[in-house]
């Protein structure tokens, strides 16, 4: 409910500005330690990346009510921004975005790890869950780029807003594609600030999105083992149905005015 969001963002905006907050039975304070604040900064954003990687990987919806409330942080706290960043990319460098090249002297497994692979006992974890994961943090990264805490302060801009998604896009669009993770995080992108992208873009957004459809689907086609065809088509229905009805849809579990009335 929209009030609940309000007293976790309440309670997250007073322990970072330094107030008293109850938490697990105990009053915590950042003042308490010289590099509290900075501790508390670094653990949170961190915080925000691991839901986006579990939470929303699971619970596609989850992306806005968490964004929403990271949003609203990032705008007081321009440092957990920053640093939600820093996690962001070193967990997902496909936010960036940014495919890692095999350097020499790189060993195979470091190498999965920098593509964002989890490597436990020297074994690579499974494809779909990896993309899971991935998708989960694009998904929240791209709720938070439309989205502003609506009881902060309305003359600022957004401190990392759509532009920043514009750009992400077309440089997206800029590398050669990689099998199975470009056609996934494309469509995961688009679905959740397509709607945002094209109220903002309007005929440059159209044509980009020809643009994908007519150059880069085909470059991504051409790259796609009959194995990993799941997430191309996926991709491709996403496109045809937007460009024939000339509309993106809004996102399902977008937050209406009437959620903070609850």
């Amino acid at each position: 409910a929209g009030s609940q969001l309000r007293e976790i963002f309440d309670k997250i905006n007073n322990l970072l500005s330094g107030k008293s907050v109850q938490s697990g039975g105990r009053t915590v304070s950042v003042t308490q330690h010289p590099q509290g604040l900075d501790f508390v900064y670094y653990k949170l954003a961190e915080k925000f990346v691991n839901q986006g990687e579990e939470e929303v990987a699971s619970h596609r919806d989850a992306a806005f009510p968490i964004a929403v409330v990271a949003s609203g942080i990032w705008e007081i706290h321009p440092r957990v921004g920053d640093l939600f960043l820093a996690h962001l990319h070193k967990k997902c460098p496909y936010s960036v975005p940014f495919y890692p090249a095999l350097k020499e002297g790189t060993s195979v497994e470091e190498y999965q790890r920098m593509l964002g692979y989890q490597v436990k006992d020297s074994k690579m974890e499974e494809q779909d869950h990896f993309l899971k994961r991935m998708s989960g943090m694009i998904r929240l990264y791209a709720a938070i780029i439309q989205l502003r805490w609506p009881y902060g302060n309305k003359q600022g801009t957004h401190p990392h807003g759509l532009n920043y998604g514009w750009r992400w896009l077309a440089q997206m669009l800029n590398m050669e594609p990689l099998a199975d993770v470009t056609a996934t995080l494309l469509f995961d992108f688009l679905e959740v600030c397509g709607n945002a992208l094209m109220k903002q873009y309007q005929v440059q957004f159209w044509k980009m999105m020809l643009l994908i459809r007519e150059d880069y689907f085909p470059r991504i086609e051409a790259i796609t083992s009959s194995g990993q065809m799941g997430s191309l088509m996926r991709f491709k229905q996403f496109l045809e149905e937007c460009l024939q009805q000339k509309e993106i849809p809004l996102p399902k579990g977008a937050l209406q005015s009437s959620f903070w009335r609850s």
